[in-house]
């Protein structure tokens, strides 16, 4: 049995699904666990997904509260949390409950087999087609800046060593993957299969364009990869001008006249035109990336921290049992 745990649930728009949540992850992570701790991170949500935040935390203890100052995105907040965690061992999952809150003992226990990240893959996504095209994109871009096989096992649905964060404790840019960042920690990386359960309200806030420009913002943030696609390309467009001209050449030689007609021509110039467009558009993606960082826009800015002691699930200090909403400052990569 593990001494502690925090899990981590980013918040948007969830109402209808947070108490819930909130039952059946005390009914599953108790027998797990010493000791656990719930950190809800409200990412900006348009209705009132806070007010219910501080209705679970004033009836539990354990439950801590935080509410960003606009939506950063899922990431973003997800780096906050784990920021604030105090355990030993960090749960991720999301405020849907598509993932079962009682398939963390799955996680936990491939975990304990000494992996340091453990990922819950689903055995069949409950999503339409341009989600599933557009997430199978997402994991060809995280294998690429991961480096490791997992990556085509990724979900929002994982458990890794808290320790692994301090790979990344000094990072403040404002393009945020958590799967890249634990690559930067460790390539222990593991996955269990488990349910994947049809969202029981509203609709997924990730579309198809979110998506992919996620992807983007993996392949462009966190690899390389594009740039050295940019140069092959331009090798292999070299060495095909090279044949047109030897082309071009050889059939002046033979006929007496070289190749007649627009058509071939105008083809031609526009091939090379788009392979240039192709590989300014790859530069002018990193470089944007630059300017961004040169900005030092912050991952996230934390409007309030609320919880209630006593803490006794974490071991606290129990003597006072009052509330307390606290205003945090602008947090620019470093852990609050």
């Amino acid at each position: 049995m593990l001494d502690s745990i925090s899990i981590i649930v980013p918040v948007y728009n969830s109402t209808k699904t947070l108490k819930v949540l909130h039952d059946r992850l005390i009914t599953s992570v108790t027998p797990l666990c010493n000791r656990y701790e719930i950190i809800l991170i409200d990412d900006g949500s348009e209705d009132a997904s806070w007010d219910c935040i501080e209705e679970i935390i004033s009836n539990n203890s354990a439950v801590r509260g935080l509410r960003l100052m606009r939506n950063f995105g899922q990431h973003n907040a997800l780096l906050c949390g784990i920021r604030k965690a105090k355990s030993e061992v960090i749960v991720t999952i999301d405020d849907d409950l598509q993932n079962p809150p009682e398939e963390i003992c799955k996680l936990l226990a491939k975990l304990e087999e000494g992996y340091d990240v453990v990922y819950g893959t689903p055995i069949k996504r409950k999503q339409n087609l341009w989600r599933s095209i557009s997430a199978s994109l997402t994991r060809i871009a995280l294998k690429s800046a991961m480096g490791v096989e997992t990556a085509s096992s990724v979900s929002a649905f994982r458990a890794f060593r808290t320790c692994i964060r301090e790979a990344f404790s000094e990072y403040n840019g404002p393009f945020v993957s958590i799967d890249v960042l634990l690559s930067w920690g460790s390539t222990a990386f593991s996955s269990v299969p488990v349910k994947h359960e049809p969202r029981k309200a509203g609709c997924s806030n990730y579309t198809f364009y979110s998506l992919i420009s996620h992807a983007l913002d993996m392949m462009t943030g966190f690899s390389t990869r594009p740039l050295r696609v940019s140069s092959i390309m331009g090798f292999l467009f070299t060495i095909f001008g090279v044949g047109v001209l030897l082309y071009v050449i050889i059939r002046y030689l033979a006929l007496g006249y070289s190749v007649p007609g627009f058509p071939f021509l105008a083809s031609i110039i526009s091939i090379f035109a788009g392979a240039q467009l192709f590989a300014l558009g790859i530069i002018g993606e990193y470089l944007a990336r630059v300017h961004f960082r040169t900005m030092d826009r912050p991952a996230y800015v934390v409007r309030y921290e609320y919880d209630k002691e006593p803490k006794d699930s974490m071991g606290l200090d129990s003597t006072d049992t009052t509330s307390h909403l606290n205003d945090i400052s602008t947090l620019k990569g470093t852990s609050p």
